[in-house]
């Protein structure tokens, strides 16, 4: 094909109409998995949350009210989850941030994990999967935007994009 051909290919209003409709229908399937995904996960007010960091600080979901809060579900064997770690950590900058290693080892393992990865958020250990299980996660990574009265405005099953998360805690502080 030369490239005459190539350019007037492009120009067709077929084509385009195609391009379109076969971004619709991946729109249409990827809202359908997030949606089977997330199916089991809790909505409505989020379950209260008093633990210990790693570090051995406590943390609270009541500390954030009036702010919101991305809570985030991750293992040290996913390998989304560590893709994802930096954009956790950048937005620990600006929001209130409480996560779970869920399943993911011992004390010292997971310590061993954040030391290696240089993960630099609030990590709670979850070993037995106790909270997640409250939480109803049935996939990692799994991220909750709870709203500043506390209720779940969001949930995001796997890979979530900085800007998508960022998005979602400026609507959820309105």
């Amino acid at each position: 094909m030369s490239k005459t051909t190539s350019i007037i290919f492009y120009k067709r209003p077929q084509f385009w109409g195609n391009v379109i409709l076969q971004l619709i229908l991946l729109s249409i399937v990827y809202t359908g998995l997030q949606f089977w995904q997330s199916r089991n996960a809790i909505s409505g007010p989020a379950p209260a949350i008093n633990a210990t960091l790693l570090n051995g600080q406590p943390v609270s979901l009541s500390h954030y009210v009036g702010k919101p809060v991305l809570v985030h579900f991750w293992a040290s064997w996913c390998p989304i989850c560590r893709f994802e770690e930096s954009t956790i950590s950048s937005l620990s900058k600006d929001y209130a941030v409480i996560s779970f290693a869920t399943q993911s080892g011992d004390h010292d393992e997971v310590i061993a994990h954040v030391k290696k990865q240089k993960i630099d958020f609030p990590v709670v250990l979850d070993e037995e999967g106790d909270w997640a299980h409250h939480y109803g996660i049935t996939g990692f990574p799994t991220t909750f935007i709870i709203d500043t009265d506390g209720n779940i405005f969001d949930i995001e099953v796997g890979y979530s994009s900085y800007w998508g998360l960022r998005l979602r805690l400026l609507l959820a502080s309105w």
